[in-house]
This record gives structure tokens, sequence and C-alpha cells, in this order.
């Protein structure tokens, strides 16, 4: 698995890139669980790009500063849009709230890893999505799974 720094090349770690948050409590049953947003996404289905956008929205309601929810918006439609665009198949959405930031992933069900380009100026819009995704978020990579892959970013409560 690859893990991409903000403004930096991948770093090599191992295990899962889901992170453990501690809040300091013992006792599991204190803990609340994390706001999560959970969604699946047909295939070829273009309308779940601002779908996934207004959800997302509704689950950060307040979270971080403005600047930040939009720069999230922004970057999971992109997500979301490669999967719809780029496989022919399902693909499964999920954005999770914690006290250290937001984490959204974007799972889908074919093995091919995406290609970070970068941008032509006479290419129109496409081959974008990743190179914005590495530009502005504090972490992203992409982890393989039996079947498929999910593609991640992550941005922290405090940046925007």
């Amino acid at each position: 698995m690859e893990r991409q720094a903000r403004r930096g090349g991948p770093i090599a770690i191992g295990g899962s890139s889901a992170k453990t948050v501690e809040d300091g409590t013992d006792d599991v049953t204190e803990r609340e669980p994390a706001p999560q947003l959970r969604r699946r996404l047909g295939r070829a289905d273009l309308r779940a790009v601002p779908e996934a956008r207004r959800a997302l929205r509704e689950l950060l309601g307040q979270w971080g500063k403005q600047g930040q929810s939009d720069v999230a918006e922004l970057l999971t439609s992109e997500l979301v849009t490669n999967a719809i665009v780029h496989t022919d198949h399902d693909a499964v959405l999920t954005a999770t709230v914690g006290p250290r930031g937001l984490r959204v992933e974007v799972r889908d069900f074919v093995a091919r890893r995406p290609r970070l380009r970068v941008p032509v100026a006479d290419d129109g819009t496409n081959g974008r999505g990743l190179f914005l995704v590495q530009s502005l978020a504090d972490a992203w990579g992409v982890q393989p799974h039996g079947v498929g892959k999910a593609v991640w970013f992550e941005l922290e409560a405090g940046a925007a």
C-alpha cells in the first residue's frame, strides 16, 4: 500500500491505512460513534456525484472551516467521479468525521490502480482529479482489497 503525504511523494507504510483514534477513555461504552456517511454508488450513474456532495455537506455540518468543507466536497466528487467513469461496477463511498479530521474513501471492485497524471493545459478538464487530491488533501492513498481497491483522502480537523 502507498500513502501520499501533502506536497510529497509516496511514503511506504504497512498494514491498514485506517487510523485508531484514542480519546483517553478506557470504557468503550463511553465512546460515541464517529459520524459517518456510507452510500452505494450505482454503476455509470453520474447523478451520484452531486448526491454524494450534498450528503457529505449534511454530514459535515459545522465541521472545520467553510473552505475546508468545500475542499472535502470537491475531493469527494473527484473520487466518486473516477470510480463511476473508470470502472464498470458499483462503488461504495464512506466518509467518517473524527476528532482528528475527516477520512473519505471510495471503494470500487476493479483492481486496476488509478494513475496520477500531471494536467496538461490543452487537455480539457480530464485527468485532474487525483492531482487535486494530491494537492489539497493532508494525506491520500490507494489500498488494495481482495476484489478491487479503495482510494482515500484525509483532511485534518485544524487545517484549512
